[in-house]
């Protein structure tokens, strides 16, 4: 679920027919187990955590069912006005356009632009990125992922996005490095080279990082920052340390942050994750989003 290059083989890109409906998720646990029994082809640890899966599809589709307004408003209203205020146009059209400036991040747009498809760890990242280092809403850019999407299910998305931009309070917030993410995901530089041609006759790892080459080496690949390819829209570090401050800032300067976090998370939290204390209200205090457990179906 990591790579965009192995993923499109790997994964089961059975999710389009599970959005449509040309395939029931019964269908798909009864071949899964199938399979197992017979101990042959698809290894059953695979199958196992395919399986685990298809649960958190239904986990996050009862989250919308059950709170129809999370695709309108944030799942955790404290964070009402974190970003409402603070729409960049320029930064959002860079991101839907897959001209960020950060490589892997535009080659990831555009192959779901090109596509209608992506990986789970890579639709965390754009919207993480959009959300974190451009600042931008969520209903924004999930609009725009929505449109691109040919899997698209609300209920599985709208929870998603949330979790990712950090506003549901029982998440932790993941700030994707996107020069890392293509470092370690695309460490040839194959997946960028493929869908930002511009960039191709640079070498790995420079592919990821062409701002921090000289002019001069540049122009001997073909590449003017600005002319065949834009300069990063941000710097990402700088700008990850900003999100995070903001976001720390809100939650400390915001009273009731926890508790309305308590009730986001006996209301959407995994029961399988939360003990029955818990859940009968003796529970600790609800964690501050770093400190938070429940993980990410991303992940």
């Amino acid at each position: 679920m990591s790579s965009p290059l192995s993923a499109p083989k790997v994964c089961s890109r059975l999710s389009v027919h599970f959005a449509s409906g040309t395939v029931s998720i019964r269908e798909a646990v009864a071949a899964s187990r199938a399979a197992q029994w017979a101990g042959r082809g698809t290894p059953a640890r695979a199958l196992q955590s395919f399986e685990s899966r298809l649960h958190w599809q239904g986990h996050f589709m009862q989250k919308l069912e059950s709170e129809p307004a999370i695709e309108f408003r944030n799942t955790h209203r404290g964070f009402d006005g974190l970003r409402e205020g603070d729409f960049d146009r320029a930064a959002f059209e860079a991101w839907r356009t897959g001209t960020t400036g950060w490589p892997f991040v535009d080659a990831c747009l555009r192959m779901l632009a090109g596509t209608g498809w992506i990986n789970f760890r890579m639709r965390a990242m754009l919207v993480a990125v959009a959300s974190y280092h451009l600042w931008l809403h969520w209903r924004d850019t999930g609009l725009h992922l929505a449109r691109q999407f040919t899997d698209y299910e609300p209920g599985i998305h709208w929870p998603q996005v949330q979790m990712q931009s950090g506003v549901t309070g029982i998440n932790i917030p993941r700030i994707y490095n996107p020069v890392k993410q293509g470092l370690d995901q695309d460490p040839d530089g194959s997946f960028v080279r493929r869908w930002v041609p511009e960039l191709a006759a640079l070498p790995a790892p420079w592919i990821h990082l062409p701002w921090q080459l000289p002019p001069a080496q540049l122009a001997k690949h073909g590449v003017v920052l600005g002319r065949d390819y834009p300069e990063p829209i941000r710097d990402h570090e700088q700008a990850a340390r900003e999100a995070k401050a903001k976001l720390t800032a809100w939650w400390r300067d915001h009273p009731g942050m926890r508790e309305l976090a308590r009730g986001v998370l006996l209301k959407h939290g995994s029961r399988m994750k939360q003990t029955r204390p818990r859940l009968e209200g003796r529970a600790k205090k609800s964690p501050a989003p770093h400190e938070a457990t429940q993980g990410s179906l991303f992940d």
